[in-house]
Formats: structure tokens, sequence, C-alpha cells
């Protein structure tokens, strides 16, 4: 009942901000079907996991399906295209990455979508820190000491990351830029053949996200030296982040947000917002996240607007800087 009357509540703000009275109606009928999230990678992967949490908690609070479409393929320009192209009603929805939205389009000769002019921001949904990682067997046993190895064999030490563009690839140029130093940058199609390869000791060195890494952490086959994040993972406390290690601006949180068709209505927007904060909220679902290293952080669809475009911005002048090409 209360989730009831809040959801009520704030369609009934978005509807005396924007005037609009067909928006009203929509927002009181909605979802009258079964909603569809699409997510740009395989099944099985962390966004893939994170969708399917939120969308069988979002079926109890909006008392309609809300099912998870898996459309993979060209860092997320797939996906992205498909819901930016489909139905603007809030029963169509896309959970981005943002690769799909902040890196990708500065990456591709052309996508067939505009991040900022083709969805409607929905809401923040979970931070992934970007962790770097070693063998337990490796001498170095933080990120300055990686760093001073890779000054003393510049360009030689083989350090993997799951793609060209990708936020481990962006962080490792990032924590090469802070510390002034080179790695022999070895690019995968994915974070399984990196993480594969780094065990078989084809890389010394790793970035990848929380959730790929974390059971390999705590089993103790992997040795995390740094986080490229702002703040340290709840999961991993002990792991200090690369800024606390005297490495500035190395922040590449690999964060996951909801966006819908440009055109859905503001009190449509508004309800599914407040729906994804209070699944968000639910202590079991915050617990199951969290276990999985990635951070709950809903926000305002106005500061998830902000976000976007300031990491459009952001990694747009990196890839440019860095001259970094698509695989």
């Amino acid at each position: 009942m209360r989730f009831r009357l809040r959801l009520k509540m704030v369609a009934l703000t978005a509807l005396l901000a924007s005037g609009l009275v067909p928006a009203r109606a929509d927002a009181q009928d909605f979802p009258n079907r079964v909603v569809r999230i699409v997510v740009a990678f395989p099944a099985g992967g962390p966004t893939d996991f994170v969708g399917r949490l939120i969308a069988d908690k979002l079926k109890t609070l909006l008392g309609q399906p809300v099912v998870i479409e898996n459309k993979p393929g060209a860092n997320g320009a797939i996906g992205a295209d498909y819901v930016a192209r489909g139905e603007a009603d809030g029963h169509l929805l896309f959970l981005t990455t943002v690769g799909a939205v902040a890196v990708t389009p500065h990456l591709a000769a052309k996508v067939s979508y505009d991040p900022l002019k083709d969805f409607a921001p929905v809401t923040l949904v979970v931070r992934n820190t970007t962790i770097l990682v070693v063998l337990p067997e490796s001498p170095v046993n933080s990120a300055k000491e990686l760093a001073a190895l890779a000054k003393d064999k510049p360009g030689a030490i083989p350090f993997g990351s799951t793609g060209s563009g990708s936020m481990p690839h962006l962080a490792l140029e990032l924590f090469q830029s802070a510390a002034g130093v080179k790695f022999l940058h070895v690019p995968y199609r994915g974070a399984a053949p990196a993480l594969t390869d780094l065990l078989g000791g084809q890389v010394q060195a790793l970035f990848a996200d929380a959730p790929v890494l974390l059971s390999q952490i705590q089993a103790g086959t992997l040795k995390p030296l740094g986080a490229a994040s702002e703040t340290r993972n709840a999961a991993l406390p002990n792991v200090p982040t690369l800024a606390e290690q005297g490495f500035p601006d190395t922040s590449a949180d690999n964060w996951y947000g909801l966006l819908a068709p440009a055109k859905t209505p503001p009190a449509i927007v508004a309800k599914l917002n407040a729906a994804v904060a209070t699944a968000l909220e639910d202590p079991a679902v915050r617990e199951k996240l969290v276990q999985s290293g990635a951070i709950p952080a809903p926000t305002s669809s106005a500061d998830f607007a902000k976000l976007m475009s300031d990491e459009i911005v952001r990694w747009g002048r990196i890839v440019q800087e860095k001259h970094i090409q698509a695989d």
C-alpha cells in the first residue's frame, strides 16, 4: 500500500509539472502488459544478473510480468538501437552500461542512435567497481609496486582487458597516464577469455568488473591491487582505490542505468523511477547485489541525465586523446 501511494504521488507530481492530462492517464494505466528490459549482453553475465534481479522485484511492484530480452553485440549498440526505435510507453526499457551510451558512440564510425536525444533517463541502477588484479604469486602487492615494475620494463608487461574501448581498457589508460608508465595492452573479446589467460599466465595483470573477479579474489586465486573508483567497494573493503595509492583521476566505474525511449511520458518515467528505487531498497535485493560486487545506486532521473551527459564528454575526450579504436 505504501509503495502504491508513493507511485501515485510521484506520478501526480510529474503531471502537475508537465501540465499534460494524457500523461496522467498513461501513468494510471501503466503497465497494462508485459514490461521488457533489454540487456545488450548474453545471459549469465553481470549485466544480465542485475537485470533479472531487478525484473523479478519489479513484477511484484508493478503488477505485470517483467522480462529480460538479451540482444548482445556491437558493444551495446544493437540493444541501444532496438530500444531507441521502440514503443515509447514504458513497456520497453534498456538496462545500459556506461559503454553503450558514453563510449561506443565515440568508437564506432557510425551509430544509429543519439544517447542524449533518443532516450529518457529513468535512473542509475548500480555501479560496478573496476578492479586491478594479478596472480597470487606475483611479486607486486600494490598498484604502486606494479607501476614501479612497469617503469623498469616499459611496454613489456602484458596487461589484459575485456576489449578495446571497454571500461577495463579505459581504466588501464587512466592508470598509465597517472603513473607515467606503459604496459603492453592485450585486448580480449570479453571477460571470460581475459580471465582465462591471466590465470594461465599469458598476461600478468588485468582490469575487470568486481562481479567478474569477486569469486576468484575470495578464493585466493587472484590478488587485488587496487580499485579504479572514487571509493572502495563494499565487498572488498581492504582493497584501496588507485587514488589512495597516489594515482588521481583513475575512476572508471562501469555503471548500469535504466533508459526508456525518448518520447516516453514523464509521468511513466517517474513511476518507473520510483519502482526501481523501491526495488533497490529491498534488503534481499541489496544483499544479493553487494555480495556480487555491485553497488546499488538509484538516482533521480535528472541526476542520471546529468551523469550521462558528463560521462559522454569525459570518455569522448579520453577516446580521442588516446586514439582508441574498437576491435
